[in-house]
């Protein structure tokens, strides 16, 4: 789409100019006259050019509680009278991200030209989500964009902190998990060869099934061990594939709800999301059918998805919300009744936070659980693995042992009976 610049005169008279895409001028002068203005002047322009970074500053990341400061700080200086140009700016100076930085000054360049804050954020999907959008847009037409922003920034925060909880607690059972790894790697790949030596030496020909599986498998690490890594990069590639499918997608998800113990977590951190979500979409203004569409896509389970989008077209048949959250299974009794209670009384916002605030409670209280009982169970895995290769290893000496005891005493016999 080309971009013009426009001269308007709004109802009381005053002149607005300003810059806006559009297929042709034509478009973008009906488009103006049907929101009241009487339209002076378009022109084409040409559009500015973005700022262009370098190539590791494209891939850098914007980390959430990069996002979480950034608009704290933005909410701060629009609560304090400062314009928006002279916010980015600010925003700009001190951010520390290289890409947000870059993002900002074009984003100040598109104000600057007329756009609005929310249209200037949208050319930038990968960091700026649809609720973010979605959020500035409701502040900017309520005329309460401060509010918003502190909201996001709020919003943010916690996400980050339930995200902090969930990895910490999972942290120690990783290092223990990568470390019963290592353990049984070198055990295989240099403990056992010396064994293997060793049995040679003594001539043993037969070795117990048990044995002979440990052998193979040290010999498979040791000899193909370019196979084992190309058959873990194939198997990994093919879960990510298949992962981004849509079946995929539905399989993973499901099993996600459904695993022993770390399902029932996961199903709590969904609806904390999708409470927190939803309640900062309807106390910043967002009408109902768009925060249904955008807690859609934040919910990180195409399940709950699913329910909350056919929730959605439901509402916009006249039904409530809290029936088809119901008959989707997902969303418990406490969850539904606090939802329709919120509809009838008018404060569904407060109930979603009061939601939020319970699960991520819930959430703390799993997490702990989930780490004293993950621990305990990964050493009992790490020990019974060490403990069938000490037995593997030990079964054809024992009979080396016996062999030679037997030998012994035959010989003994032998001798006795000479005599």
């Amino acid at each position: 789409m080309a971009t013009y610049a426009y001269t308007v005169r709004d109802a009381a008279g005053a002149i607005r100019t300003g810059t806006s895409e559009a297929e042709n001028a034509e478009i973008l002068g009906r488009r103006l006259r049907e929101q009241g203005f009487n339209v002076s002047e378009i022109k084409a322009v040409k559009a500015r050019r973005r700022v262009q970074g370098s190539f590791l500053s494209n891939l850098q990341q914007v980390k959430p509680y990069e996002l979480a400061v950034y608009f704290r700080q933005f909410s701060t200086m629009v609560d304090a009278g400062v314009t928006l140009h002279r916010c980015l700016t600010v925003l700009a100076e001190q951010t520390q991200n290289t890409r947000l930085r870059r993002i900002t000054i074009d984003m100040q360049h598109e104000v600057e030209a007329g756009q609005s804050l929310s249209r200037s954020m949208s050319k930038y999907p990968t960091v700026f989500s649809n609720l973010t959008i979605g959020l500035v847009r409701a502040g900017e037409v309520g005329g309460v964009l401060e509010e918003t922003l502190q909201r996001l920034s709020t919003f943010i925060e916690k996400d980050v902190e339930l995200r902090r909880k969930v990895k910490s607690a999972l942290t120690y059972p990783t290092i223990v998990l990568v470390m019963a790894v290592a353990i049984v790697l070198f055990l295989c790949t240099f403990i056992v060869p010396k064994f293997m030596d060793l049995f040679k030496t003594l001539g043993v020909k037969e070795f117990p099934p048990l044995t002979m599986a440990l052998m193979d498998f040290s010999n498979f690490l040791i000899r193909e061990w370019w196979a084992a890594i190309l058959i873990g990069v194939f198997v990994w590639l093919a879960f990510k594939l298949f992962g981004r499918t849509r079946t995929g997608t539905y399989i993973y998800d499901r099993i996600k709800l459904k695993v022993p113990v770390i399902g029932k977590l996961n199903h709590k951190v969904c609806l904390a999301r999708f409470s927190r979500t939803l309640g900062t979409l309807l106390v910043s203004g967002v009408p109902i059918l768009q925060a249904m569409e955008t807690v859609a896509g934040t919910v990180s389970n195409s399940l709950m998805s699913d329910a909350i989008m056919e929730a959605r077209a439901r509402i916009r048949e006249g039904d409530r919300i809290g029936e088809p959250l119901k008959k989707s299974g997902l969303f418990p009794p406490m969850v539904v009744h606090m939802i329709s209670i919120g509809e009838e009384s008018g404060a569904l916002d407060q109930m979603l936070a009061k939601i939020a605030d319970f699960y991520e409670d819930e959430v703390d209280a799993a997490l702990a659980s989930l780490a004293a009982a993950i621990e305990p169970v990964l050493i009992v895995v790490l020990g019974v693995v060490v403990l069938f290769i000490i037995i593997a290893m030990w079964m054809p000496l024992l009979s080396v042992i016996q062999n030679l005891s037997g030998n012994q005493d035959d010989s003994s016999g032998g001798g006795s009976g000479d005599s």
